[in-house]
């Protein structure tokens, strides 16, 4: 996931400010910044129906981070935007710190491709490395999103799989010293919002368990885990339904034509006897 690329940010960041007769004293100054929390990274999923629906972005990164590591964080919120619009997305930058980025799909096949070349952890890796930082090397996070779609004329059922490998976040460190837990600076949330809701399958020991907000489900996702999410939803199918309706409007047509109006084929007959019998008598 893209967000590997801030994860070396923030560590080749820390590498800056720690030198071996002052690791300790950084130790103690950058726990208690980052216990509070430095980045806020929401993904979400919002289905309309079976041919409607967005994939939403929203990071929101804090002051702290931003005060050590602005050239590279900015940067990275740049290469976001960047990718958004190359798959017909937008990006609205509520403040230099905060994005939201939205892309919409029309079906499932082109949500699983717009997101998995999104997220891919080939376009994530590219970062300018300089030759003297051996700190440079990204952690490798694996994201893959799987949606398998079944018709069933008014409505087509979902079966959405997506598997995040986060282990290589499990530690931020420098120089083999442990400095903080990823989850102390990265807050990691996945959302599904559906007409009907959704339910979720837990089959796997990594499965993530849900908190359910109405129509939607939040995942808070755990660095340095492989987080597995597997769920079912039902979405109304505009096609299934436009074809009843044409369906139903043809019936209706028919009946009211041979219920309440005359048969147009005995009215054809009767002219013609009509117009005989008025010759006959002049």
């Amino acid at each position: 996931m893209n967000f590997s690329k801030l994860a070396a940010h923030l560590r080749r960041s820390i590498n800056l400010f720690v030198s071996p007769r002052k690791s300790v004293l950084w130790l103690v100054v950058l726990t208690s910044l980052l216990l509070s929390g430095c980045v806020k990274y929401d993904v979400g999923l919002n289905f309309h129906h079976s041919n409607s629906g967005e994939l939403v972005q929203h990071i929101k990164l804090g002051e702290r981070l931003t005060s050590f590591s602005g050239d590279y964080v900015y940067a990275w919120l740049d290469s976001i935007e960047n990718r958004a619009r190359k798959l017909e997305g937008k990006a609205q930058r509520v403040s230099q710190e905060e994005i939201i980025v939205t892309i919409p799909f029309s079906n499932g096949q082109e949500l699983q491709t717009k997101f998995n070349e999104f997220f891919s952890s080939r376009n994530s890796q590219k970062v300018a490395a300089k030759p003297n930082e051996t700190d440079s090397e990204l952690p490798k996070v694996e994201s893959n999103l799987l949606l398998f779609q079944n018709n069933f004329l008014l409505l087509v059922r979902n079966r959405l799989i997506y598997d995040l490998d986060l282990r290589s976040l499990a530690l931020i460190a420098s120089k083999g010293n442990v400095l903080t837990d990823a989850g102390a600076i990265l807050d990691l949330e996945f959302s599904l919002k559906t007409p009907f809701g959704a339910k979720t399958i837990p089959l796997t020991e990594d499965a993530v368990t849900p908190e359910k907000q109405g129509n939607q489900l939040v995942w808070r996702l755990q660095p340095g885990e492989l987080n597995h999410i597997e769920v079912v939803f039902w979405l109304p199918s505009p096609l299934g339904i436009g074809a009843l309706l044409i369906i139903l409007f043809v019936w209706g047509g028919l009946y009211l034509r041979y219920t309440f109006m005359p048969d147009p084929r005995v009215a054809f007959t009767l002219q013609p006897t009509a117009t005989v019998e008025l010759t006959q008598e002049s």
